[in-house]
């Protein structure tokens, strides 16, 4: 029998971290070998667990186990984006022996099944998986865990009541917690249970991440009540105490309203996060803890050494190699030959909509005569995952690659998840970052870009505000004028992305590689400890719980 089967640690907890905090996210993204994320939420989710192992927190991890994951990229005969699923195989997971029933719409006996990522496996605190695909189970129920962010809602509902109260019932076997904090909403069913069983909202955190719609799910309060979402059955008046806008339940407003206390990501997410649902009664305080990414995990030690020590030629040749060791990976999928000598730009990143992947390419004469000066090349590789029902985020990957097939110094990869999003980031001069402002909530590839020499060229939305001296660390692209209809910003925006690229970033690496290094080392300076993940973890302890 695992020592896993109640709470442990190998560690003994650190006195400022005594509290036990249960930490429920949808995704974790904490090792390449581990394929149970999408995205940004899950690479904050991973680092924070490595931190808080790092500082030796009381804390464990609360996750699904995703018998497919999200979903493998891949590219169809023509290259376009094809979407394939691929059952995983875990056998470094140990079953915990914990296997709990919760109730989905008439069922009263889905299983849900536990198993634990040991700290010494990926180094993170213990994390505990949960999975419906067990033999006491019916079909139906087996395939509730079958991928991230199913596209059907009587799936997806029900994987929020697998996390939420199976995953607070195999807490409440490892011995209960003092905090229950929800990454995101998708969890929201843990702070009904819990509530049931006496726990008040000074038991209770909550993070919300983002400003767009769709990340703010909102559905039917009477069809979640039949879904077993609420671990009971509420009358009529109890659901219309909980259902805003017509019967309508937010997970956000619900989430805001049971926390004691809750946060944004970044500086700039509290303010539009706070104004976002400043017209609901009863939500909690909305505090800025701005996301970071693990330097453990992700930095260069190399590199870091090079920049610390102002050692100019190790770190170029050091930069080499690395771009070296990406355009591998480049030719590997385009059969592309990328040179380490040239100017790389790298926009890698979920694909939607707001982030506008295809910016660049908004005039392609335009950008045809960056790619075509032999003086001052230029390389771009662009990256990243649709979901895969966006087709508009489909469209426009695939717009891109079949821009780039047959450019020399253009390319399109799949596969972004881990591994290749630190080539890239290891690999990159100069990280694209250019949604339309506020979508962004805190955005945090430009952070572990930052820490491995990338400099960071972006509009001024989620973390940037915290981070950019234009100039000096960074390149800013100016906000667009609010009153202009979204084409009018997005125009603005590109023209000052253009004007930036042509006056400022392509003249200064090759003009004046001295101060390229400057931007580039006080990026590397700047970033850490402030964006490190360390610095969250703790931060988390003294002001959320």
């Amino acid at each position: 029998m695992t020592q896993y089967n109640k709470w442990f640690h190998p560690y003994k907890p650190d006195k400022k971290y005594s509290k036990k905090v249960a930490y429920f996210s949808m995704e974790f993204a904490i090792d390449q070998a581990l394929k149970i994320y999408s995205g940004g939420l899950g690479f904050l989710a991973g680092s924070h667990m490595r931190s808080a192992y790092e500082l030796r927190q009381n804390m464990i991890g609360i996750g699904m186990l995703w018998k497919y994951g999200y979903y493998d990229q891949s590219r169809g005969e023509d290259g376009s984006l094809e979407v394939k699923s691929i059952e995983k195989y875990y056998p470094y997971l140990e079953d915990t022996g914990i296997q709990v029933k919760i109730q989905v719409l008439d069922n009263a006996n889905v299983h849900v099944r536990a198993y634990v990522l040991k700290p010494e496996t990926f180094g993170t605190v213990p994390m505990y998986f949960l999975s419906t695909d067990v033999p006491e189970n019916d079909h139906l129920s087996r395939t509730i865990t079958d991928r991230l962010y199913d596209a059907n809602d009587l799936t997806r509902i029900s994987q929020s009541i697998v996390l939420g109260i199976g995953g607070a019932k195999v807490v409440e076997q490892l011995g209960g917690a003092d905090i229950y904090h929800l990454n995101e909403g998708h969890g929201l069913p843990a702070f009904y249970y819990l509530k049931d069983k006496g726990y008040t909202r000074e038991h209770f955190a909550f993070t919300t991440h983002t400003p767009e719609k769709a990340g703010n799910e909102e559905r039917s309060g009477d069809f979640l009540n039949k879904m077993g979402f609420f671990g009971r059955h509420l009358s009529a008046e109890e659901l219309d105490t909980q259902t805003v806008n017509d019967g309508m339940l937010s997970y956000t407003v619900a989430a805001l309203r049971l926390a004691n206390r809750s946060n944004a990501v970044s500086k700039l997410h509290a303010r539009v996060s706070q104004d976002m649902w400043k017209g609901y009664e009863g939500i909690s305080e909305i505090i800025p803890i701005t996301n970071a990414q693990n330097q453990k995990y992700w930095q260069d030690e190399a590199l870091a050494a090079a920049a610390e020590s102002g050692d100019q030629v190790a770190f170029i040749n050091r930069k080499k190699a690395l771009k070296a060791q990406l355009f591998k990976e480049v030719a590997d999928q385009t059969g592309k030959l990328f040179d380490p000598e040239v100017l790389t730009i790298v926009w890698a990143r979920r694909f939607a909509g707001y982030k506008r992947a295809d910016l660049l390419l908004s005039d392609e004469a335009r950008f045809e005569k960056m790619l075509s000066n032999t003086k001052k090349p230029v390389q771009v590789i662009w990256a990243g995952k649709p979901y895969p029902k966006d087709q508009d985020a489909i469209d426009t990957f695939n717009k891109l690659h079949f821009f780039s097939k047959y450019r020399s110094n253009v390319a399109v990869l799949v596969g972004y998840e881990l591994e290749l999003s630190r080539l890239l980031k290891l690999g990159s001069d100069v990280w694209l970052n250019n949604p339309r402002v506020t979508r962004e909530a805190s955005g945090t590839s430009g952070m572990t870009a930052a820490m491995n020499g990338s400099v960071n060229l972006s509009t001024y939305d989620g973390w940037i505000p915290e981070f950019a001296k234009d100039g000096k660390n960074s390149f800013v692209i100016p906000p667009a004028d609010l009153k202009l209809d979204m084409d009018g910003q997005d125009q603005q925006d590109y023209e000052s992305l253009y004007h930036i690229l042509e006056s400022k970033v392509i003249p200064t690496y090759y003009g004046k590689p001295n101060n390229w290094h400057d931007i580039v080392v006080n990026g590397m300076k700047d970033v850490l400890p402030e964006f490190g993940s360390n610095r969250m973890a703790a931060q988390y302890f003294k002001e959320l719980y």
